[in-house]
């Protein structure tokens, strides 16, 4: 009797009817299989150390600057002393002297610093789109990985340093100062539209931002085409997670301890979704119709056979009684034949 035929789940009966559903579950089944959330936990770790040494030089860079204008130093002191009074103040004072006095050590342990972190982040990022990709290829040797790795940091850090000032450029403050400068007259009437060109703005450029991580950071780079949906929906739900951002930031730095605390937590978990929301961008796209590829079957392995050899054991009883009472009722009949043809 064959057992009846197993009726597919409800889950299985929605990705048969829904092809938009098939992907997502696709997308989270290569996201999960390739430790999405691994690769997201340690690009925030490294995404967060290396803003450390990045301040390092910030602050190396303004003691520079500090240094090669005494007029602006004595001025920030004089705006200190007047605005803070007392021990603090002096503190201040002291701080940034000693920041212009040592300005070359933190520069120089900075900048290593962050070159450091900087590849150990990029190196991080690249293996895990890598791996929603499904890319196994043959490993490269470890000075041309690192060649690598320096190339792709330095053309994602261009990008960032472009993506904000467009960013910032997106902003109607900014962009009616832009529009002042270059002579159009009277921006300020275009309030509403200026903020629906900067929304766009700002869109359009994360869009372009995510296409190109998707399809250049990983170790084997695949078609640009094929990630623009996936960009696209990566862009859209970092702007709404910005907007979601804002919002939080605003109600926890009122506070002593959420302006203590706030924007250093706000900072992670902003890393932390953003690395997921790019990951999963690139398993939609890696697990899009156009980029799936049929899995090679192998050939068979060798057939073997195995004798089975053992003893003859013979007619039993009850076989040997039939088998004589067949051979006498033929000799019998063989008898008869014969009497038959010789009479």
């Amino acid at each position: 009797m064959t057992e009846p035929a197993k009726k597919p789940s409800r889950l299985d009966r929605l990705r048969a009817r829904y092809h938009w559903f098939d992907h997502v579950m696709r997308a989270q089944e290569r996201y999960q299989d390739a430790k999405g959330d691994f690769y997201a936990a340690g690009i925030t770790y490294f995404t967060i150390f290396a803003l450390f040494p990045l301040l390092m030089v910030g602050f190396a860079a303004a003691g520079f600057a500090l240094a090669s204008r005494p007029h602006v130093l004595a001025d920030i002191e004089s705006r200190i002393k007047a605005t803070v009074s007392g021990d603090f103040g002096q503190q201040l004072i002291g701080l940034i002297d000693s920041a212009v006095q040592s300005r070359t050590s933190v520069g120089v342990i900075g900048l290593a610093t962050a070159a450091w972190a900087g590849l150990s982040w990029i190196s991080n990022l690249r293996e895990a789109l890598t791996q929603m990709w499904d890319q196994r290829g043959e490993p490269l040797n470890f000075v041309r990985t690192k060649l690598s790795d320096v190339v792709v940091l330095l053309s994602l850090f261009v990008a960032i340093v472009l993506t904000i000032g467009l960013t910032a450029l997106a902003d109607p403050s900014v962009m009616t100062k832009a529009l002042q400068w270059i002579g159009v007259p009277h921006p300020d009437g275009l309030g509403g539209v200026l903020r629906v060109v900067s929304l766009v703005m700002s869109w359009a450029v994360s869009w372009l931002l995510f296409s190109w991580m998707i399809t250049r950071l990983p170790r084997e780079s695949v078609s640009f085409r094929s990630s623009l949906r996936a960009g696209l929906m990566a862009a859209v739900g970092f702007e709404i997670f910005k907007l979601v951002g804002s919002i939080y930031l605003r109600s926890v730095v009122h506070g002593p301890a959420g302006a203590t605390f706030g924007p250093v937590l706000g900072l992670m978990v902003f890393a932390y979704i953003t690395a997921r929301l790019v990951l999963f961008a690139t398993a939609w796209a890696a697990t899009s119709r156009d980029n799936l590829r049929l899995e090679p079957v192998g050939a068979p392995g060798p057939a073997i056979i195995t004798p089975r050899v053992g003893p003859d054991d013979g007619l039993s009883a009850r076989q040997t009684v039939a088998a004589m009472a067949v051979g006498a009722v033929g000799a019998l009949g063989l008898s008869r034949v014969w009497r038959r043809r010789r009479e």
